[in-house]
């Protein structure tokens, strides 16, 4: 087990995982809809399914990049840990659990569970095919917030895909920066990234953008929702964390892309869905 939540890096299911929990209790504040445990379980299953089949296919895919990249070499399975046929079984295992799941929500959610998985499925892909690959990751875990509001009301709303937008942004934003560690890697063994492509500087001005554009995103809920204090102590919050990241790396200085990747990011949807749940805990009666 410990080898499999390895391969999947099982904590990062931090960075979505709190915009989905947004999602599945926006749809109780703004409808009729009361709190389920059923439909709140079956809904982090597939939210953690989801994202464990994504990430055991990348690492399956990529096997043979990683094993030539220093810094990925010791990944699960270059390392050999766990065998190609292995990650491969626990993606396929993970899908059919995921449908499995949508099943038992609601039949709108069982229909788009193809589309859902195509999408987390094809990034493993888009390194290949184009730069724009760090927007298909921010897409597939934009998909979170969307998914835990369809999965409550089986219908969609234009705060869900708000958050879901904000989470694209987010992620893409971060995944430039992260990437800026393999940009001559990518260069030479003809990988698409945006640092690959446009070099460190100019990516970082993209991910600023990004990052601004998630900023707003967050912002945009309050015209359409009852928003009290703690939610925009939790924008602000948000907003210095993602600003904190961009003082904190360069192009000229990388040693700190761990901490802007993991554990600023992971404190910034961990602090705004806190903050965001604080706003709505006397709107819902559980």
């Amino acid at each position: 087990m410990k080898k499999y939540m390895s391969l999947v890096l099982f904590a990062h299911s931090i960075f979505a995982l709190p915009f989905a929990i947004i999602g599945f209790f926006l749809a109780l504040t703004i409808t009729d809809y009361h709190f389920e445990w059923k439909l709140f379980l079956l809904m982090l299953v597939c939210m953690v399914t989801a994202r464990n089949a994504a990430m055991a296919f990348n690492r399956y895919l990529d096997r043979d990049i990683d094993a030539l990249n220093p810094r990925t070499a010791v990944r699960d399975i270059p390392a050999g840990k766990i065998s190609p046929r292995q990650a491969l079984i626990f993606t396929i295992i993970n899908c059919f659990v995921f449908v499995v799941a949508t099943y038992f929500i609601n039949p709108m959610c069982l229909i788009l569970s193809p589309v859902a998985l195509f999408v987390v499925l094809f990034y493993s892909y888009m390194k290949r095919i184009s730069p724009l690959c760090h927007l298909v990751l921010g897409l597939g875990l934009g998909l979170a917030p969307v998914g835990a509001y369809l999965a409550v009301t089986g219908t969609f709303s234009i705060v869900s895909v708000f958050y879901g937008l904000a989470v694209l942004t987010w992620v893409a934003g971060f995944d430039i920066i992260y990437a800026l560690q393999d940009e001559e890697f990518d260069r030479a063994n003809g990988l698409n990234s945006i640092p690959a492509n446009l070099g460190g500087a100019k990516a970082l001005i993209i991910s600023t953008v990004l990052h601004v554009m998630s900023f707003v995103f967050v912002l945009l809920p309050v015209f359409y929702m009852n928003a009290g204090l703690f939610y925009y102590i939790g924008v602000l919050i948000y907003g210095g964390l993602l600003i904190y990241q961009h003082r904190i790396v360069s192009p000229t200085d990388l040693s700190k892309v761990d901490r802007a990747f993991m554990t600023t990011n992971g404190i910034a949807s961990v602090i705004f869905a806190c903050f965001y749940l604080l706003d709505v805990l006397f709107l819902i009666k559980l």
